[in-house]
């Protein structure tokens, strides 16, 4: 297992990196390791709404830079750059890709298959009222995309790897470009985050987090 202090270590690496070193690549195997934990997230029901485009294309990346504000360092000079896109009618619970889930990927029963999607049918129409509105639909599916993104940031900062989330740009129009490039599907999916990976360049400034007694209340 890995020492505490190993893990605390990552957490402390890691930073929200600006800038990094185009001359640094990351190889194969450390990627795909990355890659892999977002693919080993947990996800709601365990239904993965994900998709990981991984964006190498220098021309696509230049495109970007002109809706994506907060990846004018990271998108020219980041190793890889990961966009995460989330299905959108796709994860109602009467779906072809639920059930496809269920049977397919999960192995379920047919009788547990019933269970469970009635339990689904629940939970969205009236625990979380997903069901009043697409975009409710879809940003509780980016929540989970979210979990993904925490799991390869960290797991590149163990690593030694560096990273930056990226979500300060126009949607519409950053959808609009990946769409023009063949990438994204805005019928089906839509951007929920993007992330680039890479070593730094320059140094990490000191970390600011409140004190743990600020956000943490214990219940006895």
């Amino acid at each position: 297992m890995i020492a505490r202090e190993d893990i605390l270590a990552a957490f402390h690496f890691r930073h929200a990196c600006k800038t990094f070193d185009p001359t640094k690549k990351i190889s194969d195997a450390d990627f795909n390791l990355i890659l892999e934990t977002g693919r080993l997230s947990p996800s709601s029901f365990g239904f993965e709404p994900w998709r990981f485009v991984v964006i190498q294309d220098p021309a696509l990346r230049e495109a970007l830079k002109a809706t994506v504000w907060g990846g004018q360092g990271q998108l020219p000079t980041a190793s890889h750059v990961v966009a995460i896109f989330c299905r959108k009618e796709g994860m109602r619970f009467d779906a072809a890709h639920v059930r496809h889930m269920m049977v397919d990927i999960q192995k379920l029963p047919e009788n547990i298959v019933a269970m469970k999607g009635e339990r689904y049918r629940k939970f969205q129409e009236s625990d979380f009222k997903l069901t009043e509105s697409p975009r409710a639909l879809f940003d509780w599916s980016c929540k989970q995309a979210y979990i993904a993104l925490g799991n390869m940031m960290t797991s590149a900062a163990m690593i030694g790897i560096d990273s930056c989330p990226i979500e300060g740009y126009d949607v519409d129009a950053t959808e609009a470009t990946l769409a023009k490039a063949g990438v994204l599907d805005t019928g089906k999916c839509g951007l929920a985050v993007m992330v680039a990976f890479g070593y730094r360049i320059n140094p990490q400034s000191a970390k600011t987090r409140q004190p743990l007694e600020e956000v943490v209340t214990w219940v006895k």
